[in-house]
């Protein structure tokens, strides 16, 4: 796709400046980003990613924006992803709100140490990182093995916490409990850092680290993951905000494109087989993860 526009930083004031090229109207890109962002908030919801985690790299490679102002714009749509589709999942049962606001403590500092690092990253450092984690996560998705949920009891601390829960299955409500929470939690530190640096919701290490390290099961891991990702977003927005790196021009079409998508896709997920969406995650993030890490090694972020 030929290039149609260029987001910089401009003067010493702060202010953003958008350049429109090829002859397209603003009216006409912003069309296209929506409905680029329309497929993003699908994707994201269906596999628990947010639509960060594929809306930073169409941005940034299919139209050539600033990574920094891709970021920007995706924090911005992951608040209102959390906003719409976390509402229906919690509504239906399946989103663990105790075990996803316990996590939150370890994902927001992290978030806020991310974005604390963005200037002091390269931006090829930061899109090679981006396509490396999601790489990983297509592959611990589809390869390692995913324990049955019912099977364990929790431990001594999830215990303690009550960490567990039911959500609704093929044959009435299924009980599970959580195991491994420090491992859990120092992995929501990292899913943390990756959405303050990346811009991503990082609801792929979430993802995985409820599915993985605390055996959860994957229908509730990728709702919560929904849940927990707007308030990780939250944390680091303020921080993108106060650097100009938001741009509302570009926000705004994001936004609403990831938030009908998201809410599309809630409908969708719970009536989607686990292998399905195992699969779909792990397609979408492969290609992603590519597409980032080509693109950094070339030089072209």
């Amino acid at each position: 796709m030929k290039r149609l526009q260029t987001i910089r930083k401009t003067g010493g004031g702060g202010c953003n400046q958008v350049v429109l090229c090829q002859g397209m109207g603003t009216p006409e890109f912003s069309l296209w980003i929506f409905l680029s962002s329309l497929i993003a908030g699908l994707l994201g919801s269906l596999t628990g990613l947010g639509g960060g985690v594929v809306i930073v790299p169409v941005l940034t490679v299919l139209f050539h924006i600033d990574i920094h102002y891709a970021i920007g714009a995706s924090l911005v749509s992951v608040i209102a992803t959390s906003s719409g589709a976390a509402a229906a999942y919690v509504r239906e049962g399946y989103s663990n709100i105790r075990i996803g606001m316990f996590l939150e403590i370890a994902t927001t500092i992290g978030a806020i140490f991310g974005a604390w690092l963005t200037t002091r990253v390269p931006t090829h450092a930061i899109g090679f990182i981006f396509g490396v984690v999601l790489l990983y996560s297509a592959y611990a998705s589809v390869r390692m093995k995913h324990p049955e949920h019912g099977q364990q009891k929790p431990d001594a601390l999830a215990e303690r916490l009550r960490l567990h829960g039911s959500f609704p299955g093929a044959n009435g409500d299924e009980a599970y409990a959580a195991q491994r929470v420090p491992a859990g939690f120092s992995l929501m530190f990292l899913a943390g850092s990756l959405s303050g640096l990346l811009g991503i919701g990082s609801g792929a290490v979430k993802v995985l680290a409820m599915d993985q390290a605390m055996r959860l099961p994957f229908k509730v891991s990728t709702t919560t993951s929904n849940f927990m990702i707007g308030v990780t977003a939250a944390a680091s927005a303020g921080i993108y905000l106060s650097r100009g790196y938001i741009s509302p021009g570009l926000a705004m079409p994001v936004m609403l494109g990831v938030l009908g998508g998201s809410l599309t896709g809630s409908k969708i997920l719970v009536r989607a087989e686990v292998k399905t969406l195992r699969i779909v995650f792990a397609v979408v993030i492969v290609a992603l993860g590519l597409e980032m890490v080509i693109n950094s090694i070339t030089g072209r972020l």
